[in-house]
């Protein structure tokens, strides 16, 4: 028997690495799920109950804040697991999303798509 699917959602404004780390998700066996904005996210995540959730910290409309603080309001999405990512990434957005509980917080420019993939394996006990 072979292991379910596992799904995630990705909520990023910008199209261009949208589609490039979903297609790395996609490519690694992922059943993936696009958001560009954090209520677009929170839609989604509410509606799918993915298995694991990034969330870009700075998006227009509503931002990684919002989304954080509208799911963890939620029964299922008070534990659901979050790595939230942003090239915004001063001590005090590092603070207030750990407050927030997600899992880590990762700097985009330090990482490739293949190392993002590994962590989130890694964080599902893959």
């Amino acid at each position: 028997m072979s292991t379910p699917q596992k799904k995630i959602l990705i909520i990023e404004d910008e199209v261009s690495i949208l589609n490039g780390i979903s297609d790395k998700f996609t490519l690694e066996g992922f059943l993936v799920i696009r958001a560009i904005d954090g209520q677009d996210g929170l839609d989604k995540a509410l509606k799918n109950h993915p298995d694991f959730i990034i969330v870009d910290n700075l998006m227009p409309n509503t931002d990684g804040f919002y989304f954080l603080e509208k799911l963890r309001a939620d029964k299922w999405g008070k534990k659901a697991p979050v790595v939230m990512w942003s090239n915004s990434h001063d001590a005090s957005t590092f603070s207030r999303a750990k407050k927030i509980g997600i899992l880590d917080f990762m700097v985009k420019s330090d990482w490739e798509y293949r190392d993002v993939v590994k962590k989130v394996n890694d964080f599902l006990g893959v």
